[in-house]
Order: C-alpha cells, then structure tokens, then sequence
C-alpha cells in the first residue's frame, strides 16, 4: 500500500489530488431513515442522551459506517450541544425540536454568555472522536461539526426553530451593537470548540450556519459572513491543515459570499448547478454535494444518473460527494445503499458506458 493510500480519500480531496473517484458521506447519515436508528431511539427516547451519552453517540455513528462504508464518518451531535458551556441552557423537545428558554434577549442575557471550556464541559466530545478514530482507521475521514455563530444565535435569540426570524434579525436591525456582542462570543466560543474537535481526533470540521440562507446579501456580509471569518481565522492560526467546510441551506442567493469565509471546501445544496458552482468559487476551493436528497426515492437509474451528472460537472479535483441537505426520514435504506455502492463504484460504472 502506497503511502498516499493510507490517507483517507476524503483528506486527499481536500488537499485537492486527482482522484479516480470522490469520496462519499451524507449529510445525517446517522438517522432516522435506518431502523436500527429507530430501534435504538425507541429504547432512549431522549435526543441529548443519545448525543451527550458517549456509548449511545459511538454506536450511532457508526451504524451507516457498518451499514455502507462511506468515506467520511461524522460524530453523532447536534449544533446545539456547546449551548450550555457558554451559559445558554437548551432542551429538545420531541416533534417540536430545540426550545430555548428563556430566549436571549436582554443586553444583561448577552452579557452572561461565558467562555466555553470544552474539556469541563464537553468530556464526551473526546471519547467520541477517539473512539470513532480507532474504529475507522484510515478507511474514512472523521468529522466533527459545529454551528456557525449566526445559526447558533437565531436559535438562542428565538428560542426555538422559527419561519421569520423576527426575534433575530428585529435585534439584527434595531439593536444592531447587541447583536454583534453575541455573535462575536459566539464565533470566539466556536473556534475554540472546533479546535477542541481536532485534538479530540476530527480529521475535518462542518461548519453549519443553517438559517444564514434567510438573509439577504447585504445582511450576510453584515452578520453572518464576518464570524464564519473570525472562527476559520482562529481555527487555521492553529490548525491549518485541518479542511473546514461550510454549509448552508437555501445558499444560492449569498453563494459567492460562502467563498470569502476562509473555508477549503463549500457544501453546495440542490438550488444551484453544480457547474455553475465550480465556475463562481474558482479552482482553489472545494466543492461539496449537490444532490436534491429527494432523488433517493427516486428509481435506482434516477440515482445513478445524477450521480453521473454531478460527478461530471464536478471534475476530479477537490470533490466531496454528497447530498445538498440532510438525508430525509423514510428513505428507502436500500436507496441509501445504492448511492454508496454507485458511488464507491463509478469509475468503474463510467468506463462501462
């Protein structure tokens, strides 16, 4: 075995080497859609015993791991989880998902917002990652992820999952300076937790700032796009060879702006052309995604036609293939399967057309 094989295939395509095929995880590959997810979520009802509880989280991650073999293996979380460490208490609710309470928003609530120490209050984040490092060995890249501060403070700033983002973008826009004191602790609270991700053994780190694809250009260079900044400034000041990726959902409106926060790679969702996205990041960035996760209740030919398609346009170098959102509960696991096989296999499939 050559030494470039011992490295995981996704690192090499982060690193940008000509590779027969890209590598392949999905986005909520652990989940709903698997029964043996099921199984064990009905015997622990609670989402953050799952995620906070190290055993339950390794046996988690690693389920699609032993299911299909994808290249990229990612711990079990929620972007919530580093919350309480900084002084913001959060629960998760079944059917109605994280509520905050109450909502940050007072100066004095901002104010009480602490530096995070993740080894006291995040202990099980090293197990983890260690665990799932031994478990994979080189066959997979390891990833951590974190919340961007934007996400992080729409949830703390509206208490829960939200349609208009009132609560946040009113402060955003009438108390702009309280706004930017969060989102700054946010972001210096963030680049620690990511650090702390990588010496507990991540190979590499998805940022998700969620709920940024609802502002506006002009509000995402304002409030969104300086924190993503400030974190992957941080982060690489000590860590620059780790490859961070940012995602965000509904992106194609502020999707040349995601190209200036200083991340290696950006996760690409299904609204824009994939070619398209290659021409407008330039060839120093890498690209993740962009398949609709719909397509996986679709036929397999479906499936592999896209795959095809997105491989095609996405090139040899510096590609992530995945979907352009988290897989859908009540996907057909048998189409989850086919995805990794097809993929795992197109260069063999291509040579045969």
């Amino acid at each position: 075995m050559t030494a470039a094989n011992q490295v995981p295939l996704l690192l090499r395509a982060a690193r940008h080497e000509a590779l027969d095929r890209p590598p392949v995880w999905m986005m909520r590959q652990a989940g709903r859609y698997m029964q043996v997810y099921r199984d064990l979520r009905d015997k622990y009802p609670s989402f953050r015993d799952r995620s906070e509880n190290a055993e339950l989280a390794i046996e988690i991650s690693l389920q699609p791991w032993r299911a299909f073999r994808p290249d990229g293996v990612i711990m079990f979380s929620d972007i919530l989880t580093p919350l309480p460490g900084m002084g913001i208490p959060f629960d998760i609710v079944e059917s109605q998902g994280p509520i905050i309470a109450p909502p940050l928003r007072t100066q004095a609530q901002i104010d009480a917002v602490h530096e995070l120490d993740p080894e006291t209050a995040l202990p099980y984040i090293r197990t983890i990652l260690q665990t799932l490092r031994r478990e994979v060995g080189n066959d997979a890249a390891v990833l951590g992820f974190v919340g961007s501060p934007w996400t992080l403070a729409a949830y703390a700033v509206e208490g829960k999952t939200s349609k208009n983002y009132t609560n946040i973008k009113g402060m955003a826009f009438s108390e702009p300076a309280m706004l930017h004191t969060l989102l700054g602790k946010l972001a210096d609270n963030i680049a620690t937790y990511v650090r702390y991700q990588i010496d507990c053994g991540a190979q590499v780190v998805q940022l998700f700032d969620s709920w940024a694809g609802q502002l506006s250009p002009m509000d995402y260079r304002t409030f969104a796009l300086p924190y993503q900044q400030r974190v992957v400034q941080q982060v690489k000041q000590t860590h620059p060879d780790t490859p961070l990726i940012l995602y965000i959902s509904g992106s194609a409106g502020i999707f040349d702006l995601m190209g200036e926060s200083g991340v290696d790679i950006v996760s690409v969702d299904w609204t824009m052309d994939m070619a398209e996205a290659r021409r407008r990041l330039g060839p120093s960035i890498g690209v993740q995604g962009n398949i609709d996760p719909a397509i996986l209740f679709g036929s397999k030919e479906l499936i592999r036609d896209r795959i095809f398609d997105t491989i095609k346009k996405a090139g040899h170098r510096g590609h992530i293939l995945n979907l352009g959102h988290g897989i859908l509960p009540g996907t057909p696991e048998d189409n989850a399967a086919y995805f990794f096989e097809t993929a795992k296999n197109i260069d063999k499939l291509l040579a045969a057309v």
